[in-house]
């Protein structure tokens, strides 16, 4: 049995506000053709399909758009909700739309309950996991759920690990009923390979992206890959950068780069064949690249005439200046070699950062003095005379409307 494995399509994001669309729908005709081309049986969403909880209108007629084309091209589609995610929005008449053969599986207390596929080789129970919020534990749905889920719950209430272990706890005990043995499950959590606290929090760090919203509080979102043991294929959404954990259990990563952090990803999905034993095999599927990511340093005179930065004219760019003093106008003399930049930092070489607290710098100083020397700070040049008296002027009348306002007050004027 085929499948494609995909998770973080955050339909709705931009890239420092830069509309993404036009990328997202291009990554969504190339996971059509793709299904098509392969004839793979179903398409797995691990979670993230938006970036919000309310999404805007034309991302879910995106959404919408590529479960119909997905159907048409022969494939069934099983999705979970992820944090970004409104799981409630998202599954939103799932019962219903089981029979067209889109899955949506968002509510925690069906988690148990698989999709059911059929090859030549027999059934694969596929279990969709959503995204679990550990503070509010995994819901009872009757007596025997309740009962499996007691010893669970105090700890289920901090741990991400501990919240999952029970609701796989729950999907074992429904594959052993079935007689199931070829299973996947989707899920959507930070999982890491390491052996101990220390080992797993250290590899997350590795493994994260700037774009990821952070889904842990003092380690306790980290996930061990053992959880996961005994399953065919376990695939996983939430980091944004492809990974494989092991033969079995792997991360798609996001289709897209959602920050310069992801500049170095090669983006995609994998195509797993499922064995008629149950054991998984995957193939790297590479997404059309809508524009590179490119981080350029140095002086901005260097950056406009260099022909080291050939070819970057079309990229994605993330500037630092390092000129000695903030140049006028940088980001519009950029955009005309880099049209399309996205940021512009300013760090002036041979410049260290003032360890003074905020209050330990403006203690016993003048408000002028003080403004002068964000001039400084910020461009790195002292306030020329003319600035100082706009500066000045700027006080002198702020002082002016400020006490008005205080005489209105006492005499009770409107």
């Amino acid at each position: 049995m085929r499948f494609l494995h995909t998770s973080d399509w955050h339909l709705g994001r931009s890239l420092h506000r830069f509309d993404l669309r036009e990328a997202q729908a291009a990554f969504l005709d190339h996971l059509v053709e793709t299904a098509r081309s392969a004839r793979v049986d179903a398409v797995l969403v691990a979670g993230d399909v938006y970036d919000r909880a309310i999404p805007p209108v034309d991302s879910v007629a995106l959404y919408e758009d590529a479960l119909a084309r997905l159907r048409a091209a022969g494939a069934r589609v099983i999705l979970i909700s992820g944090n970004h995610d409104s799981a409630r929005r998202l599954g939103v008449n799932s019962a219903l739309i089981d029979a067209s053969g889109v899955h949506l599986r968002t509510r925690p207390a069906a988690l148990a309950e698989p999709v059911l596929l059929a090859d030549s080789g027999g059934e694969v129970a596929v279990y969709g996991v959503p995204y679990l919020e550990p503070a509010l534990g995994l819901p009872g749905d009757g007596q025997q759920e309740a009962a499996a889920q007691d010893a669970e719950r105090a700890a289920a209430a901090r741990s991400h690990a501990s919240v999952l272990s029970a609701a796989l706890g729950l999907v074992r005990a429904d594959a052993a009923a079935r007689g199931a043995t070829r299973t996947v499950v989707l899920a959507h959590a930070w999982v890491t390979g390491g052996r101990d606290e220390h080992e797993r929090a250290e590899a997350a760090k590795r493994q994260a992206s700037a774009s990821e919203r952070d889904i842990s509080v003092g380690g306790v979102g980290y996930v061990p890959a053992s959880v996961f043991d005994g399953f065919g294929y376990v695939a996983l959404g939430h980091l944004h950068g492809r990974q494989t954990l092991a033969q079995n259990m792997r991360y798609s990563g996001s289709p897209l780069p959602y920050s310069f952090s992801e500049k170095d990803h090669e983006k995609g999905t994998w195509l797993v064949e499922l064995g008629t034993n149950g054991t998984a095999s995957a193939e790297w599927v590479k997404a059309p690249v809508h524009r590179r990511l490119t981080v350029l340093r140095g002086r901005i005179e260097d950056l406009l005439t260099s022909r080291e930065h050939d070819g970057h004219e079309r990229d994605f760019v993330a500037v630092t200046l390092t000129d000695t003093a903030r140049p006028e106008g940088a980001m519009e003399r950029l955009r005309e070699r880099f049209p399309h930049i996205l940021t512009l930092e300013f760090k002036p070489e041979g410049v260290t950062a003032d360890p003074r607290s905020y209050g330990q710098k403006v203690k016993g100083r003048d408000d002028l003095t003080v403004a002068a020397e964000f001039v400084r700070h910020v461009r790195n040049d002292d306030a020329t005379a003319r600035e100082r008296e706009l500066l000045a002027a700027a006080f002198t009348a702020a002082r002016g409307s400020a006490a008005g306002a205080s005489a209105s007050g006492d005499r009770g004027e409107p």
